[in-house]
């Protein structure tokens, strides 16, 4: 049985919620925006998310490792910042680092040859979220075609998780002379831990999809020299 909530944990738990949710309406990333910073700031030479493919995977990695370490130094900057208010200001800085989160999850996501158009696809980039968040979704994956039931679902679940670790973590946010500091390290390890699980859930679906087409290229292959 488990141990009852604190009031900290279920504010902290409804406050994620909350900003996880807007962050799945509001804060997404514009891909043909992403795309061209992929080819101006990174160097990848792709016209669509497609062309990924077509990369070194190592390109890949690397385009992704600054990534996560962008993300991980606005969050930084902004825990540093809200962190000064210690306590006080736990509810806003929530709100934000769900934001840069998401955003980083999303960029994560396109990298590896992955948009968001459709449900489906809408449905396994929350997927990774859960995985980056450390939430195991087991029998609710059943219901992955009603992703209007499941992803608030998802939200709630991730929320629950982070809420526990962040009553644990984030406590010494409570002295206001050292929570601009607490506050700074702990968001950067935040985005870090799920930029990092984020990445290792899409790198190996990349790897499986680069399989299934060097598969279907040796049948085709194969099959034409049968005829």
């Amino acid at each position: 049985m488990s141990a009852p909530k604190t009031w900290l944990r279920r504010r902290i738990e409804k406050s994620l919620s909350t900003a996880l949710t807007r962050a799945y309406k509001t804060v997404r990333v514009d891909p043909e925006r992403f795309l061209l910073e992929l080819r101006a700031a990174h160097g990848l030479p792709v016209t669509g998310f497609q062309g990924t493919y077509s990369l070194d995977i190592s390109v890949l990695d690397e385009t992704a490792e600054k990534i996560i370490h962008s993300g991980m130094k606005l969050a930084a900057a902004e825990g540093a910042g809200f962190g000064i208010g210690g306590l006080l200001t736990i509810v806003p800085d929530f709100s934000i680092l769900a934001g840069i989160t998401m955003r980083t999850v999303q960029k994560l996501s396109l990298i590896y040859g992955y948009e968001y158009n459709t449900e489906a696809e809408v449905m396994e980039l929350w997927i990774a979220a859960a995985s980056a968040a450390g939430v195991d979704l087991g029998r609710d994956l059943l219901e992955k075609n009603l992703v209007n039931r499941l992803i608030p679902r998802i939200i709630q679940k991730i929320a629950a998780k982070a809420s526990a670790e962040f009553v644990e973590k984030w406590a010494g946010r409570v002295i206001p002379v050292a929570s601009s500091l607490i506050g700074a390290v702990l968001n950067y390890y935040f985005v870090r831990g799920w930029g990092e699980r984020a990445h290792a859930h899409f790198r190996q679906k990349h790897l499986e999809t680069r399989q299934r087409m060097l598969q279907a290229t040796v049948g085709s292959g194969n099959s034409g020299v049968l005829k």
